[in-house]
């Protein structure tokens, strides 16, 4: 142990929503404002003892009726001093895991003591939009259309292909099929509701409670993932068709289009100490990639090689695992690289990698997702007595992002 180790002291995550479902209407700079207050009330951290809050968002569209730098407006509104510093990060689903790298970096380069790395994302409550050339320099008489930039999530407009269509030939070129990815989908849900019954998705650990104001009676309170389910079965995800022409990925093997948000606390290890503070893991190392665009099924296993090697550790030192499912593609992709082709270690693999189901089960809401991931990891593995746990996760045009963790 050293004074200047970087520790995790308080992550916590709102649960997370449906498309349709009850926080379709709160904005995502309201569900950030609840992690925040949360993730400091949970070890009783003053906001003044934070040095930067870096937040993670993905899909500008959803926060643009309230203008810009939601970093900021989000630590004013939730009470933290006029001088603290913030930053707004969009490197896609990446984002809030960029945010603990970029926090890591600035702890031990001894320019800040103690940052929140959070992120949220309310995909539900994504509005549609009318173009300046429609609108504003537009037409003056007559109907305006709309556009959804959900759908394909609007790559398409500058001639990328969707990241569905991208997953779904990569994991073909890499013999993932589209049986494979079925069972790894019902794999994510059934692994969830294990958990949940083991008491795992509790709240006062990772989840806290969410309170939606209603217009008549008691507030609704939301205490566990919206998305989870308990129907499937091997015929009913044959039967779903693909989407946006991509020869494997369907929406039961994808996430959904969700919404919630994620925080976490990091801090040196001496400020820790100093503030009383006890940290629950250690984060040994942080690390970034990209790649060709086509292929973002293979960015998280690239950004764990990379770290690894610098380690000089390899994927089968680690206890656990945790690759973000935003296609069972994307895993599956990742996990066959990061086992070299060899079948059996491919398999072992697997066995420790999203142990409590993932994104597919629990829900993707893409800003939040990064740090979400690295306190499910760190939660297991408090669990199991302790370890050393690697989380990664990928973003669009094959950006990528990888954490170890160590309890």
């Amino acid at each position: 142990m050293d004074a200047n180790d970087v520790v995790i002291v308080s992550a916590v995550r709102t649960p997370f929503g449906r498309f349709d479902g009850v926080l379709k209407g709160t904005d995502s700079i309201d569900l950030s404002v609840m992690v925040l207050k949360e993730v400091l009330r949970r070890v009783d951290l003053d906001a003044r003892d934070v040095d930067e809050v870096y937040y993670g968002t993905c899909i500008p569209a959803e926060y643009a009726i309230y203008t810009n730098v939601p970093a900021r407006q989000i630590t004013l509104l939730a009470g933290f001093p006029e001088d603290t510093i913030s930053l707004t990060i969009d490197r896609a689903c990446c984002s809030s895991m960029t945010a603990l790298r970029l926090g890591y970096r600035a702890i031990k380069a001894g320019n800040a003591e103690v940052v929140i790395a959070s992120g949220a994302e309310n995909m539900g409550n994504v509005p549609f939009i009318a173009s300046a050339a429609k609108t504003r320099w537009g037409n003056r008489l007559g109907p305006i259309e709309l556009e959804d930039v959900l759908f394909e999530l609007g790559y398409g407009r500058k001639g990328f292909a969707p990241v569905a269509t991208d997953a779904g030939h990569v994991a073909v070129e890499y013999g993932i099929s589209r049986e494979m990815q079925d069972e790894w989908a019902m794999r994510s849900h059934a692994k969830w509701h294990q958990a949940y019954e083991a008491g795992k998705f509790r709240i006062g650990e990772e989840i806290m409670p969410v309170k939606i104001p209603q217009k008549k009676g008691d507030p609704l309170s939301m205490e566990r993932d919206e998305s989870p389910r308990d129907n499937l079965s091997p015929e009913r995800m044959a039967k779903l068709s693909t989407v946006y022409g991509s020869p494997t990925v369907t929406a039961g093997n994808a996430p959904g289009l969700n919404s919630g948000a994620s925080a976490i606390v990091i801090m040196s290890r001496a400020k820790a100490e100093s503030l009383g503070l006890q940290p629950l893991a250690s984060i040994n190392a942080c690390e970034c990639a990209a790649g060709a665009p086509k292929y973002m099924a293979c960015v998280p296993a690239q950004a764990i090689e990379k770290m690894l090697t610098k380690l000089g550790k390899t994927v089968g030192e680690m206890d656990l695992i945790e690759i973000n499912e935003a296609f069972a593609a994307v895993t599956l992709v990742s996990l066959k690289m990061l086992a070299g082709n060899d079948l059996e270690k491919f398999q072992a693999l697997k066995e420790k990698t999203n142990v409590n189901g993932g994104a597919i089960a629990i829900g993707h809401p893409v800003g939040a997702s990064g740090a979400r991931i690295t306190m499910t990891l760190m939660y297991e593995l408090m669990r199991r007595g302790g370890g050393t746990g690697v989380a990664a996760i990928c973003g669009g045009l094959s950006q990528g992002e990888a954490i170890v963790v160590e309890v």
